[in-house]
């Protein structure tokens, strides 16, 4: 990918971040921010809009980290176990151990005295959006890719989610989850648009730099014929 489409996908993957952690904050924390609208406060809910916005950015960096992390760590992975088949079903091990822990190790710290319903909802929002990510990627590309994009969206996303999972506040939760699964399906399914793009960019100045040539070749031999 050249550095045109890089930057174009840091700024967008950027805005998408900004733009759903400010619509998610206002209803993740409905109870928080009511009064604005009740009241009908529009300098406190453009300042508070400012504000989720100003996080939700912060969630993308956080997302487009992880993001280039997980492409240099399956590179290392398919280097280390030589097969993507198996490299996969290590994938798929670590995904199964992850919705495990993100239920099971969750409702231990937090859930005395309270059913475990919730929990597993929240893991199966995780591996629901993991799932239909990796489909249209898999349609996208191919079968091999479906794994880990699965992979990414459920152990990567979990995995930069955790500063809020410690805290178990229902509100960030869901604030900082949205925008990070909205922005990690974005960087996954354009990927592969946007490499196609540099190349097709990379091909057509290539062929720009040759016509020139050709051209004083032949003018070098009509030149040398008369």
């Amino acid at each position: 990918m050249n550095s045109r489409n890089l930057v174009k996908l840091f700024l967008t993957t950027l805005l998408i971040g900004g733009v759903t952690g400010g619509v998610v904050g206002f209803l993740a924390r409905w109870s928080e921010f009511k009064p604005y609208f009740s009241s009908f406060e529009v300098s406190a809910i453009l300042s508070t809009f400012i504000w989720l916005f100003g996080v939700g950015l912060i969630f993308s960096v956080i997302s487009q980290a992880g993001f280039f992390a997980y492409l240099t760590i399956h590179r290392f992975g398919l280097g280390i176990f030589k097969s993507a088949s198996l490299w996969n079903a290590v994938q798929l091990v670590l995904i199964l151990f992850v919705v495990f822990d993100l239920v099971y190790l969750r409702y231990l710290s937090f859930g005395s005295g309270e059913g475990i319903s919730s929990y597993i909802v929240l893991a199966l929002v995780v591996l629901a959006a993991g799932l239909i990510t990796a489909y249209f990627k898999m349609k996208q590309a191919n079968k091999q890719s479906f794994i880990p994009a699965l992979f990414f969206m459920v152990v990567v996303t979990v995995l930069e989610w955790v500063p809020v999972l410690k805290t178990n506040d229902e509100g960030w939760l869901y604030f900082m989850l949205l925008p990070l699964l909205v922005c990690n399906a974005y960087q996954l399914l354009v990927l592969s648009k946007l490499i196609e793009i540099s190349q097709k960019e990379l091909a057509d100045r290539r062929g720009r730099k040759q016509t020139p040539a050709k051209g004083k070749m032949k003018a070098g031999q009509l030149g040398k014929g008369s």
